[in-house]
């Protein structure tokens, strides 16, 4: 007999950038030092407004089609040294991660950046995440959140609630990226909130709710 929802272990996935973590200075830097090396004018600004999908697609603005594979190679050797020590934790980042853990549950990061920086973030910050799973977007997070039964998946970006809503995960937005509220909630956000310092008591809430 299958479980009821209630009785499943608890599983939250969160992605990383601009959701946990505020990398836009860390990642500003790695580009800055990217363009610096290969002489390629890349406006860093405008690239930490839109974080979310993969750095391939952020390439493929500012270097030839046929380049972007060599150079993101390159943005990822050159980030350790550029990234992780310009990037703080978001508020409530956490307590948000220990509000899972509060309830006897896994809190896993799903994200778009490559494993062994998005490790070396969570290592750095002291976050305690029990799972790290890299090089996925979008639709493409379903199958690690699947995998690891995740019931909930929260980001802030659209590609975020397209891979909670694939997954069949409760999809929670906060506004702390690059898409408003509206969008958020246009793309199929189930929840949104203002950002992490509020999801430990909507946690509460929600499996309360389930638990009635």
């Amino acid at each position: 007999m299958a479980r009821s929802p209630q009785t499943v272990p608890l599983t939250v996935g969160f992605d990383l950038d601009m959701t946990l973590i505020d990398s836009r200075p860390g990642i500003k830097a790695a580009y800055d030092a990217l363009s610096a090396e290969t002489g390629v004018y890349v406006d860093s600004d405008l690239v930490v407004s839109r974080l979310g999908p993969p750095v391939e697609e952020e390439l493929a603005h500012w270097f030839p089609a046929e380049e972007v594979g060599a150079t993101a190679d390159r943005y990822r050797a050159l980030y350790p040294a550029h990234a992780v020590h310009g990037t703080d934790a978001l508020p409530g980042a956490r307590e948000a991660i220990a509000a899972v853990h509060r309830h006897g549950g896994r809190a896993i990061v799903v994200t778009a950046k490559y494993q062994p920086n998005a490790e070396l973030h969570v290592d750095h910050l002291g976050l305690g995440p029990d799972v790290v799973i890299g090089s996925l977007w979008a639709e493409g997070k379903a199958s690690a959140l699947r995998a690891h039964g995740a019931r909930v998946y929260v980001g802030d970006h659209v590609g975020d609630v397209r891979g909670a809503r694939a997954a069949g995960a409760h999809a929670v937005a906060v506004v702390t990226g690059p898409c408003a509220g509206e969008e958020l909630s246009a793309a199929g956000a189930d929840t949104v909130l203002p950002d992490l310092t509020a999801f430990p008591d909507w946690l509460d809430a929600h499996l309360a709710g389930l638990a009635a």
